[in-house]
């Protein structure tokens, strides 16, 4: 068995290694984070590829992260939770829970029986396919959560159903609508449109949903990325909007805004409670206060953070 100093140590070891192959940092600066002589680093590293903690993905579980995620899993009634060490250096970093939501994807997608997965949008999101691994699974499907047009037409950047399915070669549904309609009367007719409702059904039976939280700041994505304008932003910042899942905005207490641009969004509504796995993605200060709202809503039942946010999340 071992010891708690050779605990100690893989936890460095680990750490290290994700800094070094997962973030991108040089040994200099994981000496600097880790406050180590370089010589100190480099032999942690090395130490990480010796134990064989990491391969392609970090393998040992650091300590401290999993007692975040058991504290997260406890207080909030999780069916998932993972928490990533935290790139100091920058903060907001999504390459670390790409990989965990990556892994996860890899996971559901091994299953031999026919799995639905359901797909949100987000840089998480779209970094977490763009790392799984190709696999032949033309039985599973996939289906998008959200519209795949962008507001000037063209197909929004974040879509990726299609990328996942070039990967597995399963079945899959993108939502052929705008992000956002000219009015409400308008969503209603569009999303009652066959093809539409079709792809609705399909992703009610999801057994998997991934998505990404974004804030409702000046700094939203959905706003830098141009989902909605800034004087649509302004008005659901009003109506009290701290956050949004698949574009659906949500007040502190994870209650779905019933004005503004979610009278005119297409996006399938989150499941209130959720009851299919639903999975967050979402890393950095800007978002505290929008996974805490979705969490205390039971928008989502299952998140993937690192243990900055973690903490922040608990206090």
């Amino acid at each position: 068995m071992a010891t708690d100093n050779e605990k100690s140590r893989l936890d460095e070891a680990a750490r290290a290694g994700w800094l070094y192959f997962i973030a991108g940092h040089t040994q200099d600066e994981i000496a600097k984070m880790l406050q180590v002589s370089r010589a100190s680093a480099q032999r942690l590293v090395s130490l990480c590829l010796a134990e064989r903690l990491i391969t392609f993905r970090l393998e040992h579980p650091i300590a401290s992260c999993m007692e975040l995620a058991s504290k997260l899993k406890s207080r909030f009634d999780l069916v998932h939770c993972e928490v990533v060490p935290t790139d100091s250096a920058a903060p907001s970093a999504t390459a670390g829970i790409a990989e965990r939501c990556a892994s996860l994807l890899e996971a559901t997608l091994r299953a031999e029986t026919p799995v639905i997965i359901a797909l949100g949008t987000g840089r998480a999101v779209r970094a977490a396919v763009e790392r799984v691994s190709p696999v032949d699974r033309p039985d599973h499907q996939i289906v998008s959560l959200v519209g795949n047009i962008s507001a000037d037409g063209s197909a929004s950047f974040f879509d990726t159903v299609g990328r996942l399915a070039d990967r597995t070669g399963a079945r899959h549904y993108p939502m052929p609508l705008p992000f956002l309609m000219s009015s409400e009367d308008e969503r209603d007719r569009m999303v009652r449109i066959d093809a539409i409702a079709k792809v609705k059904a399909v992703a009610a039976k999801a057994d998997l949903r991934l998505v990404g939280l974004g804030q409702m700041d000046q700094k939203a994505q959905v706003h830098v990325d141009g989902f909605v304008t800034r004087e649509e932003l302004y008005e659901m910042m009003r109506l009290g909007a701290v956050g949004e899942v698949t574009g659906w905005a949500f007040d502190a207490k994870g209650r779905l805004i019933k004005g503004g641009t979610n009278r005119r969004l297409t996006s399938i509504p989150p499941q209130v409670p959720a009851k299919a796995t639903t999975i967050a993605a979402a890393v950095g200060p800007a978002k505290v206060p929008a996974i805490r709202a979705a969490l205390a809503g039971r928008l989502i039942n299952g998140l993937i953070t690192d243990e900055s946010t973690a903490h922040a999340i608990l206090v």
